[in-house]
């Protein structure tokens, strides 16, 4: 180092980040490593509509954080760029975890407008989108990511039923559908109506977690992309894959280059040291506690409140405090208490207790700091 006390500081309008676009979640990858055979077989079976016929229906499973989204992304961006017989839409699940808020993002897909926010009834809605594609000869294919959300709302089967079934109400008209399942305790099929699963065999393409190697080939790309060169050095690079390795989700790992690097910019510094790293994994690791929390609504965040002071309480001593709170009543509650626990953000075991026999505990599957400070 020379004497000059500023050499290795960031001025003002300096900054560590080439290209910060680079970390943020809806970034799309020019190249995507180590899934080709999952989009091979994605490919396959989406190939008919390219001839004009309905293409085979797909199921995807795979932890958060396995590029399953980034798959659909980039193969709907491939269709696009090659042909305008085909509609790809991807609907989040976890933001419109109803069918007709599904129905709704088709149709604002296809006629590139909402539909009325009221006085439209669901058969028209669905009417109007088949109509649309036979008029333009098009090819709908629907990917419905998140599609465990559909679940936890007891939708998942209407739904599909109707997608699947548009061709019988709308002659003509030719739908595919991709479900993309981030839990990894749903099995999609199982818990289908009896109707869904008579007509719904779709190819089944599973996305394995990352493997050490692959996360830091991946992080590797993204850092040469989105830094400087010289910015994070071989041993940080590895410290970030080894905590995402940790945590199964590729996310995890793309968030915390980010934060870190924003940590080397608050101390000036014109590169990314491990103690910038260690000190955004405090929050790098709850993404998905944020986006669990994220999407949950004023009812299911009310239970949650109840549970930072009432955690480990059996499940009908826990309602009584919600009822308080919200007026709900049991059957409501018991749904509710079902999605948190599928969404992993709290434990819900039966266990024997003495005078009430069976009778569930409701656990935070977090610490209660954590949850309450991302609550807020």
């Amino acid at each position: 180092m020379t004497g000059d006390p500023e050499e290795g500081m960031l001025s003002w309008d300096e900054s560590v980040f080439r290209n910060e676009h680079v970390f943020e979640i809806d970034y799309v990858p020019e190249t995507f490593r180590h899934r080709d055979s999952q989009m091979q077989s994605l490919s396959y079976a989406l190939r008919p509509a390219v001839r004009g016929s309905r293409p085979l229906n797909v199921m995807v499973r795979g932890p958060p954080g396995t590029g399953k989204t980034t798959a659909i992304q980039k193969l709907f961006d491939e269709i696009g760029a090659q042909t305008r017989d085909i509609q790809t839409i991807r609907v989040n699940c976890q933001v419109n975890s109803t069918r007709y808020s599904v129905f709704s993002r088709l149709f604002e897909g296809c006629f590139d407008y909402e539909p009325p926010s009221s006085g439209i009834s669901f058969k028209k809605l669905f009417g109007q989108i088949a109509e649309k594609l036979v008029e333009d000869e098009r090819v709908l294919i629907v990917a419905l990511d998140d599609v465990n959300y559909l679940f936890y709302e007891n939708e998942a089967s209407d739904t599909l039923y109707s997608l699947l079934r548009a061709h019988e109400e709308h002659a003509g008209a030719k739908i595919g559908v991709v479900i993309v399942s981030s839990d990894p305790a749903l099995e999609p099929i199982d818990e289908l109506d009896t109707r869904v699963q008579s007509v719904f065999r779709p190819e089944d393409v599973y996305f394995p977690v990352y493997g050490q190697g692959e996360v830091a080939d991946i992080l590797r790309e993204r850092v040469e992309r989105g830094f400087h060169e010289g910015v994070v050095a071989t041993d940080v690079l590895d410290r970030v894959a080894e905590l995402t390795a940790e945590s199964g989700d590729l996310r995890v790992g793309i968030d915390l280059l980010r934060r870190a690097g924003l940590n080397a910019e608050m101390r000036a510094s014109r590169t990314v040291e491990r103690e910038d790293v260690e000190t955004a994994y405090e929050k790098s690791k709850y993404l998905s506690l944020s986006r669990s929390l994220h999407s949950l609504s004023e009812n299911e965040r009310a239970l949650l409140e109840v549970l930072l002071e009432h955690d480990g309480e059996q499940a009908g001593d826990v309602y009584d405090l919600f009822h308080e709170e919200t007026e709900l009543g049991y059957t409501r509650y018991s749904e509710i208490v079902n999605k948190l626990d599928q969404l992993g953000l709290i434990d819900a075991e039966y266990a024997e207790i003495d005078g009430r026999g069976r009778s569930r505990s409701l656990t935070l599957a977090y610490e209660a700091d954590a949850i309450e400070a991302r609550l807020e």
